[in-house]
């Protein structure tokens, strides 16, 4: 999922764990009853060997449940306050253990296989049922506890960040992301999501974390904020009953007339409110990931989907339903393309000639490099004339044609809009001149249309492997 929908990575949600932590403390403390206010250890925040041991007994008298469930989820909840007492290093030792100490035993699997085969009846319904006791980990049965915890839904989406982290140098984690993963799929099923609109009147804590959680365009100030959420604007974000102060993924959407094709213009504080009720346009120019922890958990498409229908039932006279979107993988694909010497072959002469007299470098591959080396090439009407063209050309190619694996295309962004039914509409020459703009894509931006219609067949199209694009991309390439 990209960023606009690329995954947030683990820094914006860092800033609220210490205060989630905190909450879910307190939040323990008054579950766990006056008799375990206080921790009956101090661990150190390593996890040594000594403190690791004595935190397994904690885990296994949590899976006994010999004081029955309630008592079973106390002590789920004092090992979640001993995890967030840990340091990473801590944190991998605890992740570490539950992965490797605490999954399915394979053994007595296969001795329940073997009776499974050979059973009927009454006696095949009961292997069956003794099978699926044992292929639930015990790790996963630990897991499930935190789910009768206040704060305990928060707790695991962040205790995957930390995973999916720390798993990068650490292949044992892998079995526990997988079923973590299918955990939090299932607790966050699109059915169990409400949609909620954030406006400047919302809560301040909403709005310091959809300040902080906005991934696509950083917002700047509280005044640049407060535009994005003007009469023009709209803010709309998935909620989870039990975190219902944590946005999970969040999309701004602007009302304008036609279809904007530059960022700064659309988020220009200074330009006047433009009137939503005779908007013929959305636009979709950010969506973002606020919760590191459910990278890989898939309600995006569902989130424009639901914001479509509360858009046409508020502003009828919309038609148009378009997002004005980064290509994040467009500046490093073009730079791989340069250097094997490619790039220039799927240009005309002219436009290659062209690089080479404005460079001053013999190959046409050198000179294109050569002039977006110059971080001011945006404001140098020769450079900029001479690079529009190819530039253009040269990413309509990567949108339209560039496959990753499976034949999704390589651009994340593009396969998030191509797999929920958009097509590539137009490229925005210079749409953000924003260091990370220019960054990224050489300031390019692009308009994926979703035309109401045709959502069902373009996203089969796609699933067929055929990406599909209007007449102006098709020409370019």
């Amino acid at each position: 999922m990209p960023n606009e929908l690329i995954p947030q990575d683990n820094r914006s949600s860092s800033r609220f764990l210490s205060q989630t932590g905190n909450r879910i403390a307190r939040a323990w403390r008054g579950l766990a009853g006056a008799a375990r206010i206080a921790l009956t250890k101090s661990i150190r925040p390593g996890l040594p060997d000594d403190d690791l041991q004595w935190l397994r007994t904690r885990i296994d008298a949590c899976l006994a449940a010999r004081g029955g469930e309630v008592s079973a989820r106390t002590d789920a909840a004092e090992i979640g306050r001993y995890y967030l007492m840990l340091n990473d290093t801590g944190r991998q030792r605890f992740l570490n253990l539950l992965a490797v100490q605490y999954g399915v035993d394979h053994g007595a699997v296969r001795v329940v296989a073997l009776d499974l085969a050979q059973a009927s009846g009454a006696a095949l319904i009961a292997a069956e049922e003794t099978l699926r006791d044992l292929l639930e980990s015990p790790r996963l049965r630990l897991l499930k506890r935190f789910n009768g915890i206040a704060g305990g839904v928060k707790f695991l989406v962040d205790l995957r960040a930390d995973l999916l982290r720390l798993s990068r140098k650490d292949a044992q984690l892998a079995p526990l992301g997988r079923e973590l993963r299918i955990l939090l799929a299932s607790w966050f099923d699109a059915g169990f999501l409400e949609l909620h609109t954030i406006g400047w009147n919302s809560p301040a804590a909403l709005l310091e974390k959809l300040i902080a959680y906005e991934a696509v365009h950083e917002i700047r100030s509280w005044s640049d904020l407060k535009n994005r959420l003007d009469s023009d604007r709209r803010c709309f974000a998935f909620f989870h009953p039990a975190m219902p102060d944590e946005p999970l993924i969040f999309v701004e959407v602007a009302l304008v007339s036609g279809m904007a094709a530059n960022v700064q213009n659309l988020l220009d504080e200074t330009s006047p409110s433009s009137d939503a009720e005779g908007a013929d346009t959305a636009i979709f120019y950010s969506i973002s990931n606020a919760q590191a922890g459910l990278a890989g958990v898939s309600f995006g498409e569902f989130l424009i989907k639901r914001v479509v229908g509360e858009l046409q039932a508020e502003f009828p006279k919309l038609k148009t339903f378009a997002t004005l979107s980064p290509i994040p993988g467009f500046a490093s694909w073009l730079a791989q393309a340069c250097a094997s010497e490619k790039a220039s072959t799927q240009l005309p002469v002219t436009e290659t000639l062209q690089l080479t007299a404005i460079s001053g470098e013999d190959k046409p591959d050198n000179a294109l490099q050569a002039l977006l080396k110059d971080k001011n090439w945006p404001n140098d009407p020769r450079k900029a004339m001479a690079l529009r063209a190819p530039l253009m050309r040269l990413c309509a190619q990567y949108l339209y044609q560039e496959r990753a694996d499976a034949g999704r295309a390589k651009d994340p962004v593009a396969h998030f809009h191509l797999s929920n039914g958009a097509r590539i509409e137009r490229i925005n020459w210079l749409g953000d001149q924003s260091g990370k703009g220019l960054a990224q894509s050489h300031g390019l931006m692009v308009n994926y249309l979703y035309r109401l219609g045709d959502v069902e067949k373009n996203y089969e199209r796609y699933a067929g492997g055929h990406v599909t694009a209007s007449t102006i991309i098709r020409d370019l390439c």
